[in-house]
């Protein structure tokens, strides 16, 4: 008997479609979960034919966080940053600029909120909730919190940090809280996923990643040096194929054909 893969991969066109299957776990993250993801986001950075990656969990919950026998065994192995691979679960971590959209259809907790923090677009289920429970094993949280910052208040990043799990967001506070973008039934989750997906698909591949390379790396910077890069970034893609095929496509009320890694592909 084969053994149950820890990632579901599915291409639906131009969609990478990415599950979280370790159901029975609650989806929570592994070292072949996370070298699996890893490898598919390598695998997305070089085909062409990906054009926006979907992720959600299988089961029940979205990501219950990391697996916590896989913690123990971290904190007998080394205390040494210098000693540690950081992990590149998400896109932002691999250093990849496609377009990802992520689909939480339930619980969603600890490292699994990395997910949240890193996605472009991220939409619930009614039934989902969000919650950082690091402190409550006796783990400091930093990444996922950090992360969040870019996308929620200090107060509300600050009380799910030191609350732990008397902090858990349901979904329509999530949605005032500016974790998520979108609340929509369970039953309804994915296809609207997708259906998002579909619209991200149909602009321009190169457009879309320098615009959120541009967006992402500016929290890195100071105001004006990421108007700088911005600028760069915008300039210089003004020679690119589907800069020109954007406006002509536009002005000829026709739809446009986009270029990507020297590939012409109909939108």
């Amino acid at each position: 008997m084969s053994e149950t893969p820890p990632l579901l991969v599915e291409r639906h066109g131009y969609v990478l479609k990415l599950t979280l299957n370790r159901p029975d776990r609650l989806n929570a993250l592994n070292r072949p979960m996370q070298y699996a993801l890893e490898e598919q986001y390598a695998l997305a950075a070089s085909d062409p034919g990906v054009r926006v990656i979907v992720i959600t969990g299988g089961g029940r919950a979205f990501c219950s966080g990391a697996d916590v026998g896989g913690l123990k065994e971290a904190a007998e192995t080394t205390n040494d940053p210098s000693k540690v691979i950081v992990p590149k679960f998400t896109s932002r971590m691999a250093g990849i600029w496609k377009p990802v959209i992520v689909a939480v259809n339930g619980v969603c907790a600890g490292a699994g909120l990395h997910f949240v923090a890193d996605g472009d677009i991220v939409i619930a289920s009614e039934s989902s909730s969000f919650v950082d429970s690091h402190v409550n094993v006796g783990q400091v949280t930093a990444l996922e919190p950090i992360g969040l910052l870019r996308k929620m208040s200090a107060s509300a990043v600050l009380r799910m940090v030191i609350l732990g799990k008397a902090e858990r967001l349901n979904a329509q506070q999530a949605l005032a809280a500016g974790l998520v973008s979108e609340v929509v039934p369970a039953d309804q989750l994915i296809d609207r996923a997708m259906a998002l997906a579909e619209i991200v698909a149909g602009v321009s591949p190169a457009a879309v990643q320098g615009s959120l390379k541009a967006v992402w790396e500016s929290y890195e910077k100071p105001l004006a040096e990421a108007y700088a890069n911005g600028f760069d970034i915008l300039i210089r893609h003004r020679s690119h194929p589907d800069a020109v095929e954007g406006t002509a496509a536009f002005l000829e009320k026709r739809q446009p054909s986009w270029t990507v890694l020297g590939e012409n592909r109909e939108s």
